[in-house]
């Protein structure tokens, strides 16, 4: 939405377009980067999927928000069309969660497109609906109407058909793909995941409307503000500190070791994010821009 904010003009010059692109793809192109490092602290990372998403996205950035639409079904089918191609399960151990050969070339490239944490297909899909949302009157309450209906109408019908694909007697093999979680990304699960999101955009907004001058919500604001900094703090500091407080190395390694109580991962989840929101509004007394922000800006201007 926010690529959608920054090209919302209805007309621009050949430089200006010239001049965002490049500017989205610097952006692309640090964020694949740092991604990149990040892997070798934290195997799923997003990052560097996300310099992918901003590359393609970038191509499309002043077409009419239909496209959107299109190019989204159309990275959703290529994954379904790679699916038939490409065994799902190459490269990885799912007893472990691992993927066991991400740095050679063939196999960076599979993770990457197909079949990785989040590759580019299918889930540029949801950039591209973040972008088709970005291009809407937010302004008009129809709209928010409009997208709060057809995603609850979406959503309920991917519940309802995941209830029925775990009703005994049903296919064995089509209930594997209709309840799909996250692993492989299946058109139920993106219907379903993106449908969610848009609920929970349109309540955002109406909650926006009603106390988006509150001083809660001006620090909520802040913290968003700095997403790509907490991300990155949260998965490097923020583990390194959980990793003291539950006694534990820490090792990169979903699968390995004994699970911590979840009661525990909650607590410290709070308390983390509550010092997040506290070192957002101090930050933001002094600078417009969180750490990893400033830095991603003055690469990419």
């Amino acid at each position: 939405m926010g690529m959608a904010f920054m090209s919302n003009r209805k007309q621009y010059s050949s430089d200006e377009k010239k001049a965002i692109r490049s500017i989205v793809m610097r952006r692309s192109g640090f964020l694949f980067i740092i991604g990149l490092v990040l892997c070798l602290w934290w195997p799923a990372d997003i990052l560097h999927f996300y310099g992918g998403y901003m590359s393609i996205a970038m191509l499309l950035l002043f077409v009419p928000k239909r496209w959107y639409i299109i190019a989204a079904v159309i990275a959703i089918f290529s994954w379904h069309v790679l699916l038939m191609i490409i065994p799902f399960e190459s490269g990885w151990d799912f007893t472990s969660l691992q993927y066991t050969d991400f740095w050679t070339v063939t196999s960076f490239l599979r993770n990457t497109f197909y079949n990785g944490w989040n590759p580019v297909f299918p889930w540029v899909a949801y950039f591209l609906l973040g972008m088709y949302l970005g291009r809407l009157n937010w302004f008009d309450k129809a709209v928010k109407l409009q997208v709060l209906i057809s995603s609850v109408i979406v959503y309920v019908c991917i519940q309802g058909l995941n209830y029925m694909a775990l009703q005994p007697g049903f296919n064995e093999s089509l209930a594997f793909y209709i309840t799909a979680d996250y692993l492989p990304p299946t058109i139920p699960f993106m219907l379903g995941t993106a449908s969610y999101g848009s609920i929970l955009l349109v309540i955002m907004m109406w909650l926006g409307e009603k106390a988006g001058n509150t001083k809660m919500a001006r620090w909520l604001a802040s913290t968003g503000q700095m997403t790509l900094s907490h991300y990155i703090l949260s998965l490097t500091m923020g583990m390194l500190v959980f990793a003291v407080v539950v006694s534990k190395s820490y090792t990169g390694k979903v699968m390995i070791g004994e699970p911590v109580n979840p009661l525990c991962i909650l607590s410290y989840a709070i308390i983390y994010f509550s010092m997040s929101v506290l070192f957002s509004v101090l930050w933001k007394r002094k600078f417009n821009h969180g750490p990893f922000e400033m830095l991603m800006r003055k690469v990419s201007g």
